[in-house]
């Protein structure tokens, strides 16, 4: 695939991908147009290609970072909603789940899921007070945003000090036999099987993208080297199988 190997100023997550837009300024139109056009599909893909594991593992993840009954969660880029479900059956009902997407077709879908609170907003500028929110998560999604850095300060505001970070990726393997045998089911398999079950060659769009974005991120050193520019403490990144990183942190108290 042809790219642009030129990196935006700041904590860009990828160089601009002009398979699919020309430049930085398109990015952020066509990721939400593609979100867009294939919310109703997105659920079905994202169990197909966990084989159903993936609420198991969100749940280990959100309790490994410590969430606890009664907690306050943002889920920022919430999709259909799996980590706010996930988060909710955790806090219980005297917790709150608040998910927050750009994506107005993937709210209407994460709607139809569960009844958490939800908001339609940017990563970058999240329409909520300073230190109010327990944990703030990411499933999946942080390619998606303009600068990391810029995400990280926002998440870093809207938690209370000594509250959490914790970001799920899809990390590029780094063996040479892990990186091939994970893009020929990411970026093929996957792909092929969405376009045909569910009709729309968007589907299968979506799931080429979503691996390119892996492929082409920038690598676990970058991100956290944002996340501690931001002001957070306690930087971590956690591996599962190679392929999964579970990026932590604190945010530090008030000066």
């Amino acid at each position: 695939m042809k790219q642009n190997n030129d990196m935006q100023a700041g904590y860009s997550p990828h160089p601009v991908l002009d398979e699919y837009y020309s430049d930085s300024s398109r990015r952020r139109q066509f990721v939400s147009t593609l979100f867009d056009d294939t919310a109703r599909y997105y659920e079905w893909i994202i169990r197909a290609m966990s084989f159903g594991s993936g609420e198991w593992y969100r749940k280990v993840a959100l309790r490994r970072v410590g969430l606890e009954k009664q907690m306050k969660v943002l889920d920022v880029a919430t999709g259909t909603g799996p980590v706010a479900r996930s988060a909710r059956a955790i806090v219980g009902e005297t917790g709150e789940v608040v998910g927050l997407d750009r994506s107005f077709n993937m709210l209407l879908e994460s709607g139809r899921q569960a009844a958490n609170p939800l908001v339609q907003a940017g990563a970058e500028s999240l329409p909520f007070p300073s230190d109010y929110f327990d944990l703030v998560s990411m499933g999946y999604a942080l390619r998606h945003v303009d600068d990391l850095k810029n995400t990280f300060a926002e998440y870093a505001r809207v938690t209370r000090p000594g509250g959490r970070l914790l970001i799920l990726e899809v990390t590029r393997p780094t063996t040479t036999v892990g990186f091939w045998l994970s893009k020929f089911y990411l970026r093929i398999v996957i792909p092929a099987v969405s376009a045909v079950f569910m009709r729309d060659r968007r589907a299968g769009e979506l799931m080429r993208y979503y691996w390119d974005t892996i492929e082409y991120c920038v690598p676990p050193e970058k991100i956290l080297a944002a996340m501690a520019a931001a002001g957070l403490g306690e930087v971590k990144r956690h591996r599962v199988f190679g392929i999964f990183s579970e990026y932590t942190a604190t945010v530090p108290a008030r000066t």
